[in-house]
C-alpha cells in the first residue's frame, strides 16, 4: 500500500494519540520526522515511535520526502506555520482552532487553493463511531426532519487540574475556543452550515487561583470571556442553542441533542469517538440505545490526517477540510462580534456537511 510520508511539528501532549495511530493504526501514513522547539521532546517522540528524523520546520519544508505537515503546536502558531506550510506546498493538517482570527483562517483557505495543496483540522471526531451513527440516523430519515439542536460544555475550567492552565484564560482560549470546535463540528456534521448567529458572553471570575501543581497558588487573570452563550440559524432553517463554559460547578445538561419531527437523539460527547447513541422516536418508548453503525470508537485521533492521505493517494475531497474548520472559526468569532455590536452576525462562509463515513476509511 501506498504511504504519504509526514511531518510533524509539536510534540507536546496531544502529539502522543496523534503519533500512536499515524504509526501503528492507519497503514496510509509514514511519520517520516519530528520537531519540537524543545528537542528533547522530539527525541523522546522519535524514539518511542520509531521515527528515522528529527527536523527544524525549515528542514521539513525544504524536504521533498514529506508530502504533509500536522501542526500540533499551541494556537498562537497555527497561523504562521500553516502559512509557511502551504507556501512550501505541503498539505497542511492543523489542531483546532484552525487560526486565532477569521481573516487569517480565510487566507489560510484562500492561499490552500491557490497553491494547489489540501487543508485541514481538527476535530476529525465526527468521523468517529458515534457522530456518524447519529449521521446515518438522521440521513435514514429516523427522525424526520431536524428542526432544533442543543450543545453543552460546561465545566470549571482547567485549573484544577492542568499543570500549565494559564492559556486557557488567554487570547485563543476560553471554553468556545477550546471546546467550541468540537461541539460546533458536530453540529455542522449533522445539521449542515451555518447561516447567522447571536451570541453573549462573560467573564463570572476575573481572577483565577491555580490549585494544581506545580504551580499551586499562582493566580490567572482572565482576558477572555469564560461563558459564552450562542444562538444558531442553520442553513436549513433549524435553530441551535450551544452554551461553553469554565464558569459552572455542577451541571446535568446533554452534551448534544438534535430534534426532530420524528423524533430526538442524543449525540454523544464529541471529544470522543464513541458512544453511547440514544434515540427517542414517536412510539411513545422513551430513548433507547442505538448500536453503533460504524468503525472507529476507539480514541481514532488522526483520522482526519489519514483521511487527508487517502485523498492524496486517489484524489478527492478530504473530510475534515479547510472550508469546515474556517466555517467552525467565524461561528466562534461571530459568537463575539454578535456580543460587541448587539446584533445578529450574518456569515460570511459557505459550508456543507462533510460526506457521511461509509466504513472502513482504508481496505
Amino acid at each position: 500500500m501506498k504511504k504519504v510520508n509526514v511531518g510533524i511539528v509539536g510534540c507536546g501532549n496531544i502529539s502522543g494519540i496523534y503519533l500512536k495511530n499515524l504509526t501503528e493504526v492507519f497503514p496510509n501514513t509514514n511519520v517520516y520526522a519530528v520537531s519540537d522547539l524543545i528537542q528533547e521532546r522530539a527525541k523522546e517522540a522519535a524514539e518511542k515511535w520509531g521515527i528515522p528524523n528529527i527536523m527544524t520546520l525549515d528542514e521539513m519544508l525544504k524536504s521533498k520526502e514529506i508530502e504533509l505537515i500536522v501542526n500540533l503546536t499551541t494556537p498562537q502558531s497555527h497561523y504562521e506555520i500553516c502559512k509557511k506550510s502551504i507556501l512550501a506546498k505541503k498539505h497542511t493538517y492543523v489542531e483546532k482552532p484552525l487560526s486565532l482570527t477569521l481573516d487569517e483562517g480565510l487566507e489560510l483557505v484562500r492561499l490552500a487553493k491557490e497553491n494547489g495543496v489540501m487543508l485541514g483540522g481538527a476535530p476529525d471526531t465526527f468521523m468517529g463511531a458515534g457522530i456518524q451513527t447519529c449521521r446515518k440516523l438522521i440521513d435514514d430519515g429516523y427522525i424526520g426532519r431536524p428542526v432544533a439542536a442543543t450543545a453543552f460544555m460546561m465545566c470549571h475550567g482547567h485549573e484544577s487540574w492542568h499543570p500549565d492552565p494559564e492559556f486557557y484564560y488567554k487570547k485563543g482560549g476560553g471554553p468556545m475556543f477550546d471546546m467550541g470546535p468540537y461541539y460546533l463540528t458536530a453540529l455542522v456534521s449533522l445539521m449542515g452550515g451555518v447561516s447567522e448567529v447571536c451570541g453573549m458572553n462573560s467573564i463570572t471570575f476575573p481572577t483565577r487561583t491555580i490549585t494544581s501543581k506545580p504551580k499551586y497558588g499562582q493566580s490567572i487573570h482572565v482576558e477572555v470571556p469564560t461563558h459564552v452563550a450562542g444562538l444558531l440559524r442553520f442553513d436549513s432553517g433549524a435553530i441551535g442553542t450551544i452554551i461553553t463554559s469554565f464558569d459552572v460547578w455542577q451541571s446535568s445538561l446533554p452534551r448534544i441533542e438534535i430534534y426532530g419531527t420524528k423524533g430526538t437523539i442524543f449525540v454523544p460527547d464529541p471529544n470522543t469517538f464513541e458512544g453511547p447513541v440514544q434515540m427517542s422516536t414517536l412510539d411513545g418508548s422513551g430513548f433507547k440505545e442505538i448500536p453503533l453503525t460504524h468503525p472507529y470508537a476507539e480514541n481514532s485521533r488522526g483520522i482526519g490526517v489519514a483521511d487527508m492521505a487517502q485523498c492524496i493517494i486517489n484524489g478527492g475531497n478530504n473530510k475534515a477540510n479547510g472550508e469546515l474548520t474556517a466555517h467552525v472559526l467565524e461561528v466562534m468569532c461571530a459568537i463575539a462580534r454578535s456580543d460587541e455590536d448587539k446584533a445578529y452576525y450574518k456569515m460570511k462562509t459557505k459550508c456543507d456537511k462533510p460526506a457521511a463515513m461509509l466504513s472502513e476509511l482504508i481496505k
